[in-house]
């Protein structure tokens, strides 16, 4: 099917453009540039209605959720589902994304191969969703943050390689490790120093040899230092990063992926999120905001992770993410270039983010300019996602 978008105002991942025409054939974008030279294949295409004062961007992409997690209060007790259970929450929660105009999501970590097989499903068009770049599941030490629930237990920089194996042989995509202690794992604190350094070496070393990228849930300064040292791509949430970390990070080319949305939807919700979870939270709040300053500060590259499944964290949650990025200092731009085309760099995926000739046709037309208004995120008007309008 070939389809127009007319006369349209676009941010093309970068950039805003007035009076732009988007032809799309197929799955892919097929020309961009002025509606008033159109190519003439635009004359016989089906015109995509767009809000008037709206503004067309690539798919939002969130590079941090949890599929088969709903967002309930108690994380670890919805971990106790079986795998099939979870593989239905997970076609749910993909729908959700899609609906909110997030078309590309990178999944870190479930139960066993859940998303990675979800994700399979989708891309051979069984069940409408997202983008999936699957994890499989996360590696965790023994005892370690997110043993109860989405991570797979290893010791050893073996059996961090045999893991990181298992996980690309099962169709994973991209590789999470546990570097530190986390929120909601009890009696884990959260800055607590997890993978050794040669656990970690050997995790990078093994993602890249299969040409993945791999992301560290790293909270305490030890373990983000160790991650970024031994050249992984992006640290999640990231709440101690110091000035030299994140001059560090600059220099080797890091993500931070600071998901705000995670410790919001603890912290504000104490009347049921487990009193250990809030506590924790808390602790690290101010540090966080801190650490992302700084971050912005040294122009370390930012992408959109919302951290999605866990409590009070739904899905569909990165025009939210969105919106607490610019509280926290990000200009509406650079927060939207962070869930287009940053996100689509930390992910390794050429053809997605940004609007131009041959990328993948992922779209959404929203009711006003997010650039102006950057809460206009929350009402997308028509989304199309591989050149299908859902």
């Amino acid at each position: 099917m070939t389809s127009y978008l007319a006369n349209v105002t676009v941010f093309d991942g970068t950039k805003l453009a007035a009076k732009r025409g988007i032809l799309v054939e197929g799955a892919a974008i097929a020309w961009y540039g002025p509606h008033a030279r159109p190519p003439r294949e635009a004359r016989s295409a089906h015109e995509v209605p767009v809000p008037l004062a709206g503004v067309v961007t690539p798919g939002l992409i969130d590079c941090h959720v949890h599929l088969c997690f709903d967002g309930s209060p108690n994380f670890v007790a919805e971990a106790s589902v079986t795998q099939a259970y979870a593989a239905v929450k997970c076609v749910r929660n993909a729908g959700r994304q899609l609906a909110a105009g997030v078309t590309t999501v990178r999944d870190l970590g479930g139960p066993g191969f859940v998303v990675c097989e979800v994700g399979r499903a989708i891309a051979d068009g069984l069940v409408p969703g997202p983008r999936v770049v699957a994890s499989g599941q996360a590696l965790t030490i023994t005892g370690g943050h997110g043993w109860n629930s989405f991570a797979r237990q290893v010791d050893g920089p073996d059996a961090v390689r045999l893991a990181v194996r298992e996980q690309v042989r099962a169709g994973a995509r991209s590789i999470k490790i546990v570097a530190t202690g986390g929120v909601l794992t009890p009696g884990v604190t959260v800055d607590f120093t997890a993978l050794t350094a040669e656990e970690v070496a050997a995790a990078v070393d093994e993602a890249h040899t299969w040409g993945v990228p791999i992301a560290a849930h790293a909270i305490g300064r030890t373990g983000i230092e160790r991650c970024v040292r031994a050249g992984i791509d992006s640290i999640e949430h990231g709440s101690q990063i110091t000035a030299a970390i994140a001059k560090q990070m600059v220099e080797r080319g890091t993500f931070h992926v600071p998901t705000i949305s995670a410790l919001r939807g603890i912290v504000d919700h104490p009347e049921d999120v487990p009193a250990y979870a809030v506590e924790k939270g808390r602790q690290i709040m101010d540090m966080a905001k801190e650490a992302f300053v700084r971050s912005r500060r040294a122009g370390v590259r930012i992408a959109c992770g919302t951290d999605a499944g866990t409590p009070h964290n739904p899905h569909g949650s990165a025009p939210q993410e969105v919106v607490r990025m610019v509280d926290w200092g990000l200009t509406p731009s650079a927060a939207l270039r962070a869930a287009t085309s940053e996100a689509a760099a930390l992910l390794r995926l050429p053809g997605a983010g940004s609007i131009a000739p041959g990328m993948v046709a992922d779209l959404v037309a929203w009711h006003a300019n997010p650039l102006d208004d950057v809460t206009s995120l929350f009402t997308p008007g028509a989304v199309m996602a591989g050149g299908i309008v859902r």
